[in-house]
C-alpha cells in the first residue's frame, strides 16, 4: 500500500498494511495517518494539552525561522541523528500499542492507542517544525537533502489545536460509521459487512437480493457520512495548504515525484482500454444470460450490484457465470489443501519459503512468536483483516490475518510476507526512508510473487495439483490457460478503472471542481465513463454512495492501487526473463530463481532514499512505468475475447449510456421465447396484445371524459360571466391546482 511523509511522524508503511478496513477506533491508515492525532472528546485531555503546548512552541519556532536560515550541513547532520534515534523510539511504542488495540480491541487498549497518538503528533510537529529552519536549497548532499525535505512536511499536524482535534474527530466518525454499520433484515437479524454483505454479495445469484444489499448498505453508510464529508474536505485541504501545497489532491500526488503523473495515469489507463473494454462486453452477455434482457442491456452499462463484490472493483467471484471452458478443471487448491491438513502457519510457512528460495531473507524467530496468523478463540474481539507491520527495531515484523485454509488466502499471505521481505530489505535505512520507492510499489512487491503462487505450475510443484485424471495436463492447454487468464482478469483488469476513477473523483472535491452538491452524481459520471456501470435504483444527491467504500471515509489514497496493479506486471516480466521462463508470461514462476531475487532484493533495499525510477531500473532495465507488460500477460485471454466478442457481434462500450435497469425501454421483444416486454412486465404475445386493447379503450374513454369536462367548464364559465359579481370564486381553481 502507499506511504507518505513517514519522517515527520509514524511512518505511513504501518497503516498502508492494514488492508482495507478496520476497527472505528483505529488510527487513520494510509499517509494522512503519518501525523495524525485522534483526541476523543472526554477521554484524554492530557492529549489535548500536549498538543496545545507543542503548537504553542511552533508558533514560536515560526517566527524564528523566518528570519534565521540554517545552511550549515554538518548541523544538519547532526540534527537528523537526533530525529533518527527519537524516532525509532516513538514509533515503536507506537506500533506496539496500535498492534495491542488491533489484537484486542478494549477500552483500556485504546486509551493506550490515544495517548501514544498524541505523543507521535508532538514528536511530528517538533521535528518538523526544526527542520524547516534549514535552507538546503544548495546542499551538497542530496540524501540528507531529501530526508529533511520530507521531515519538513507536517501534515495535518500543521493544522491549529483547534482544528486539528476537530479533524481527527470528523475521520474518527466517518470511520466509526463506516465499521460499526450494519444492515437488519425483516426479522431483526442485523449484517455486517464483513463477512456476512461480502459474501451475499459474492455467492447470491439472485437479482434482487443483491439489490436489497447494495442500496441497503449505501443507505445506512454513505447517507450517514455526507454530512462530516464536506469539513473533512475542508480542513484537509487547509493543512495541505500550511505545507506549501495547493490542496490535498496536489499534496497526495508530490509522493510521486512526476510533475506529469495525471498525463502519465491517464495514458497508462487508454493504453489498457481495449482489453477492458473486451472484458466488459464478454461479462455482459454472460449477465445477459442468466438474469436476462430486462435488466441486461447488450449496449448499455452493466448494473453494479451484478459483479459479486459491493463496489463491483472486481469481478472474480462471478466467475462460475462468465467461465469460457466449463468443463475444463478447476485450478482451485483449496480442496487440496484441506485434505492434506494444511494450517495457516503451514501457509505462511510456504511463503516464507518461497522468498528464501530467491536467496532473500528469511523472517526471524520473532515473527512466528508474535504475528496473529489466525483469528483468537480466547473471546478477545481483534482486527482482522490481513495487514503487515514494521516495529522500527531491525527485528521484529508481524503479520495480522484471520487467515482460512484457502487458495485465496494462499495468495493473500504471499502477498502480505512480501510487505514483510520489503520491511526487512530497507531495514538499515535511516527511518525517514523506510518505505517504498513510491506508495503503489509496496502493493506491487507482494503482488509480483501471488502472480507466480497462482500459475498451475507453482500449485503442482507444491503438489496442490495432480498431474493426472483432470488436472492441469489433461485438457487442452488453450482452454485451461483462457479459464485461467479469465480468473485473474477479474481480479486485475476488471479493478483498473476502479482504482483510476477514485482518485480522479476525490483529486476534483478537493479542488473545488465538484461541490457538495454535485458529490453523488459525479461519482456515477465517472463510474458510468470508465467502467461502464450504472446503478441498479435512481440515486439523488441525498445519496453519497463514494462513501460507502472505505477508503473514502477513512481518508486513504486510492491511485496508489492503479500504480500497483501497473508496475507487478512490469515487474513480473522482468524477473520472468531474469529467471530464464521460456514461453507465455502468464505461465511464468519464479520460484527457486536467484537472479529473480537479486534483481528483486537491490530494488527494495532503496527504499524511499531515491526516486522511485531508479528502483524499477533495477528491476526492469528502464525507469518508466509501461502497461505494455499487463498487455503482454493478458494477450491469449484478448486474442480469445476478440473472437468470442466477434462471434456474438458485440457493442463495446455502452452506447445507450443513460439505460439503467428501471428505465423504460421501446425495445419490448424477447427474442426466441414468445414473449414480451409489456410495461416492464415479461408476457406471453397474446397478454401483451389484450393489454394493448385494454389501453386503448381506457384512453379513448377517457378522451372522451377529457371533452366532456372542458365542455361543462366552458359552458360555466360562460354562465358566471354574465352573473353580478358576487364575491372571489375560489372554489374550481383550487380544485384544479390540486388535480
Amino acid at each position: 500500500m502507499g506511504q507518505g511523509g513517514a519522517a515527520s511522524g509514524l511512518p505511513s508503511l504501518l497503516f498502508l498494511f492494514l488492508l482495507c478496513c478496520r476497527h472505528p477506533l483505529l488510527v487513520v491508515p494510509s499517509q494522512e495517518v503519518t501525523h495524525q492525532v485522534t483526541v476523543i472528546h472526554g477521554t484524554t485531555s492530557q492529549a489535548t494539552t500536549r498538543i496545545q503546548t507543542s503548537h504553542q512552541a511552533t508558533t514560536s519556532s515560526q517566527t524564528t525561522q523566518s528570519s534565521i536560515r540554517v545552511t550549515d550541513e554538518v548541523t544538519a547532520s547532526n540534527f537528523l541523528e537526533e530525529y533518527d534515534e527519537k524516532s525509532l523510539v516513538v514509533w515503536n511504542e507506537y506500533a506496539e500499542a496500535n498492534w495491542n488495540y488491533n489484537t484486542n480491541i478494549s477500552t483500556e487498549t485504546s486509551q493506550i492507542l490515544l495517548k501514544k497518538n498524541a505523543e507521535m503528533a508532538n514528536h511530528t510537529v517538533e521535528y518538523g517544525i526544526r527542520a524547516r529552519r534549514f535552507d538546503i536549497t544548495y546542499f551538497q548532499n542530496t540524501t540528507m537533502k531529501r530526508m529533511i525535505h520530507k521531515i519538513q512536511d507536517l501534515e495535518r499536524a500543521a493544522l491549529p489545536p483547534k482544528e486539528l482535534e476537530e479533524y481527527n474527530q470528523i475521520l474518527l466518525n466517518m470511520e466509526t460509521t463506516y465499521s460499526v454499520a450494519t444492515v437488519c433484515l425483516a426479522n431483526g437479524t442485523c449484517l455486517h459487512l464483513e463477512p456476512d454483505l461480502t459474501n451475499l454479495m459474492a455467492t447470491s445469484r439472485n437479482y434482487d437480493e443483491l439489490l436489497w444489499v447494495w442500496k441497503n448498505w449505501r443507505d445506512k453508510v454513505g447517507r450517514s457520512i455526507l454530512p462530516l464529508f464536506p469539513k473533512y474536505v475542508e480542513l484537509s485541504n487547509k493543512a495541505a495548504q500550511l505545507n506549501g501545497y495547493a490542496d490535498t489532491g496536489d499534496s497526495w500526488r508530490s509522493m510521486y515525484e512526476m510533475p506529469t503523473l495525471e498525463q502519465d495515469l491517464e495514458q497508462l489507463f487508454q493504453e489498457l482500454q481495449p482489453l477492458y473494454l473486451n472484458l466488459h462486453a464478454y461479462v455482459r452477455r454472460a449477465l445477459h444470460r442468466h438474469h436476462g434482457p430486462q435488466r441486461i442491456n447488450l449496449e448499455g452499462p452493466i448494473p453494479a450490484h451484478l459483479l459479486g463484490n459491493m463496489w463491483a472493483q472486481t469481478w472474480s467471484n462471478i466467475y462460475d457465470l462468465v467461465v469460457p471452458f466449463p468443463s475444463a478443471p478447476k485450478m482451485d487448491a483449496t480442496e487440496a489443501m484441506i485434505k492434506q491438513g494444511w494450517t495457516p502457519r503451514r501457509m505462511f510457512e510456504e511463503a516464507n519459503n518461497f522468498f528464501i528460495s530467491l536467496g532473500l531473507l528469511p523472517v526471524p524467530p520473532e515473527f512466528w512468536k508474535k504475528s496473529m496468523l489466525e483469528k483468537p478463540t480466547d473471546g478477545r474481539e481483534v482486527v482482522c483483516h490481513a495487514s503487515a507491520w514494521d516495529f522500527f527495531n531491525g527485528s521484529d515484523f508481524r503479520i495480522k490475518q484471520c487467515t482460512s485454509v484457502s487458495m485465496e488466502d494462499l495468495v493473500v499471505a504471499h502477498h502480505e510476507m512480501g510487505h514483510i521481505q520489503y520491511f526487512m530489505q530497507y531495514k538499515h535505512l535511516p527511518v525517514t526512508f523506510r518505505e517504498g520507492a513510491n506508495p503503489g510499489f509496496h502493493e506491487a512487491i507482494g503482488d509480483v510473487l501471488a502472480l507466480s503462487v497462482s500459475t498451475p505450475k507453482h500449485l503442482h510443484s507444491i503438489n496442490l495439483l495432480s498431474s493426472d485424471g483432470g488436472s492441469y495436463g489433461s485438457l487442452p492447454l488453450a482452454e485451461q490457460d483462457i479459464n485461467f487468464l479469465m480468473k485473474i482478469a477479474l481480479d486485475k483488469i476488471a479493478f483498473i478503472p476502479f482504482s483510476y476513477l477514485v482518485d480522479q473523483w476525490r483529486w476534483r472535491v478537493f479542488d473545488g471542481s465538484i461541490t457538495k452538491e454535485n458529490y453523488n452524481q459525479e461519482w456515477w459520471s465517472l463510474r458510468l465513463k470508465y467502467q461502464g456501470l450504472c446503478p441498479p435504483v435512481a440515486r439523488s444527491q441525498d445519496d453519497f454512495d463514494p462513501g460507502a467504500k472505505f477508503h473514502i471515509p477513512s481518508s486513504v489514497p486510492y491511485i496508489r492501487y492503479f500504480v500497483g496493479f501497473i508496475i507487478q506486471f512490469q515487474f513480473h516480466e522482468a524477473l520472468c526473463k531474469a529467471a530464464g521462463h521460456k514461453g507465455p508470461l502468464h505461465q511464468c514462476d519464479i520460484f527457486q530463481s536467484k537472479e529473480a531475487g537479486k534483481r528483486l532484493g537491490d530494488a527494495m533495499k532503496l527504499g524511499y532514499s531515491k526516486p522511485w525510477p531508479e528502483a524499477m531500473k533495477l528491476i526492469t532495465g528502464q525507469p518508466n512505468m509501461s502497461a505494455s507488460a499487463m498487455m503482454n500477460y493478458f494477450k491469449p485471454l484478448l486474442d480469445w475475447l476478440l473472437t468470442e466478442n466477434g462471434r456474438h457481434g458485440e457493442q463495446l462500450g455502452w452506447p445507450q449510456y443513460n439505460w439503467t435497469p428501471d428505465s423504460v425501454r421501446s425495445e419490448a421483444s424477447f427474442p426466441g421465447n414468445g414473449r414480451v416486454n409489456f410495461l416492464g412486465l415479461n408476457l406471453e404475445e397474446q397478454q401483451a396484445r389484450v393489454g394493448q386493447w385494454v389501453l386503448l379503450f381506457l384512453g379513448v374513454a377517457l378522451l372522451v371524459a377529457t371533452l366532456g369536462l372542458t365542455q361543462r367548464l366552458f359552458s360555466i364559465r360562460s354562465h358566471s360571466i354574465h352573473r353580478p359579481h358576487r364575491g372571489p370564486q375560489f372554489g374550481s381553481e383550487v380544485e384544479l391546482r390540486h388535480s
